[in-house]
């Protein structure tokens, strides 16, 4: 079942990492999340200022869904839609982002350096 909201198209990734996720077995989900260790809430706004909240679970669950983080997010992660899916196509990396200012970090930010990770995992497992 697609969590990708139509009006914000990066949206669509979070469809590739759940299922790249889903296509893991249990010791190789287990060894990522291992190398993860953490909850990342990701805050993806459209041109249009409407925000999707979506949680990537990789420290209790080893799951992405729609919403809020439960838990706690270890780090929340703001940026545009245009930036997400830059960073998902490697045309640009979290560190230029962030400096940039087109991505704002709320916590742990060492955390949030291993979004590039997630992303490239995710796109391997497709």
């Amino acid at each position: 079942m697609s969590i990708a909201d139509k009006e914000i198209p990066s949206t669509q990734l979070f469809d590739m990492i759940k299922q790249g996720l889903e296509g893991m077995d249990e010791k190789e989900k287990k060894d990522n999340m291992k190398k993860v260790n953490g909850i990342f809430e990701m805050r993806v706004k459209n041109s249009k200022g409407k925000e999707g909240i979506y949680t990537i679970d990789l420290k209790k669950e080893g799951k992405v869904y729609q919403g809020n983080a439960k838990p706690k997010a270890d780090v929340t992660i703001s940026l545009a839609d245009d930036t997400f899916q830059a960073l998902a196509d490697n045309k640009i990396n979290g560190q230029k982002a962030f400096m940039s200012g087109k991505l704002k970090v709320k916590g742990n930010i060492m955390l949030a350096t291993k979004l590039d990770q997630v992303l490239k995992n995710a796109q391997s497992k497709l």
